[in-house]
């Protein structure tokens, strides 16, 4: 079974939003975490809890993580109790909201955003006996000391991007495309990068053009970035934020759009390409049944499109057949590799930074490492990769 909070104002997040936590914790809990079922599950009911940067109806990223709640609940029925808290800010104040959470009897809590990290860090370290699931999180990857009781977990969704890319490659007519992109990290960065490099195996004089939002969900700046890069020339789309606003602008211009996280066919079929998707729900069942059975233990998932963590949205009516066939392709090396295989393109030949330097050989192999200090963008797009 699932508990549901009631629906709060909405909060955007931000790194580094060290200012807003001198507003009070207080304000933080009354917002972000709403209401609560009682703190008692029934005799042998697991308690999970899953924490959301945005609205659970954003359109993308929470919208798709709150379906893997959804998927455990489902799956389990009642041996689990869920709980959801969405619009929760990055930095300090989610700790007070994933402390709440402790008291409340959760004894395993799936953080979704980045900057949730250091809070859910800390949580773990204070609470030994409770498992903390962090999505995105880079720590152990890069060799940070963790408590135990803490886990990391992603998907290589730079991969599917890379095959959104070709779609793209082949649909933009003067051979620029847009990309309205949240904040400059790593996580964001080699998703671009992957996507030129897609973009540029068909269309080598493909440009993307990258704008910085410095946000992750915020329809109406979403909306506005989209806006300028139309305005500057872009007649492809591609949003790496976490609404579909820049459908919105590209159904108004008739342009060809690439979403993330979502499915967003039904609403936009006119313009719509593909997008890159995650299946957050099978890892998170894992890791649940895990826990009732007591073989949960420290773990750095990245999932693939070999093991269908991450994996293709429908394509859009507009796509080509000849280009179908081509993403089926890449699809199709991608699945007949190992489970954890990933990038296999990057080193297919030189690439070089948008200053010449070669930083991938032909042949190389990037490791996680790589992949999630990448700081720098590829020959080809436009913008800074620090913002």
């Amino acid at each position: 079974m699932d508990t549901k909070p009631s629906h709060s104002s909405r909060r955007f997040r931000s790194i580094g939003i060290v200012a807003l936590a001198l507003l009070g914790v207080f304000a933080v809990v009354a917002t972000a975490c709403g209401k609560s079922s009682s703190s008692e599950g029934s005799s042998g009911t697991v308690k999970a809890a899953w924490i959301y940067v945005g609205p659970i109806n954003d359109g993308g990223w929470t919208q798709t993580h709150n379906a893997g709640r959804e998927y455990v609940a489902t799956t389990l029925g009642s041996k689990i109790q869920t709980t959801y808290k969405e619009n929760v800010p990055e930095g300090p104040e989610a700790a007070q909201v994933i402390n709440d959470l402790i008291k409340d009897g959760n004894t395993i809590i799936f953080g979704t955003s980045y900057g949730f990290k250091d809070a859910m860090q800390a949580a773990a370290q204070a609470n030994p006996k409770v498992k903390f699931e962090m999505a995105t999180g880079d720590s152990i990857t890069l060799g940070q000391s963790v408590p135990s009781n803490y886990n990391e977990f992603y998907g290589a969704g730079e991969d599917t991007q890379y095959i959104t890319g070709i779609a793209a490659g082949k649909a933009t007519k003067n051979n620029t495309i847009g990309v309205s992109a949240p904040f400059p990290i790593p996580e964001v960065i080699r998703g671009i990068n992957a996507f030129a490099l897609g973009a540029q195996s068909v269309n080598p004089a493909a440009k993307v053009n990258v704008v910085w939002t410095k946000t992750w969900f915020d329809p109406a700046v979403e909306r506005q970035s989209a806006e300028s890069l139309v305005s500057a020339g872009a007649d492809t789309l591609f949003s790496h934020q976490d609404s579909p606003s820049a459908g919105e602008v590209a159904k108004a211009n008739n342009l060809p759009w690439f979403g993330y996280d979502s499915d967003q066919s039904g609403s936009y079929g006119s313009v719509w390409q593909t997008a890159a998707t995650y299946n957050w729900g099978p890892y998170e069942l894992a890791q649940v049944n895990k826990l009732i059975d007591g073989t949960w233990k420290q773990n750095n998932y990245y999932g693939t499109i070999a093991d269908n963590y991450t994996s293709l949205a429908p394509y859009g009516s507009t796509v080509a057949p000849a280009t179908k066939a081509l993403m089926d392709a890449e699809l199709a090396k991608a699945k007949a590799g190992k489970a954890d295989a990933f990038g296999w393109y990057w080193g297919l030949a030189d690439r070089q930074d948008q200053d010449g330097k070669t930083v991938i050989t032909k042949g190389q192999t990037l490791t996680m490492k790589d992949l999630y200090t990448m700081s720098y963008f590829v020959k080809g797009v436009t913008g800074s990769p620090k913002g």
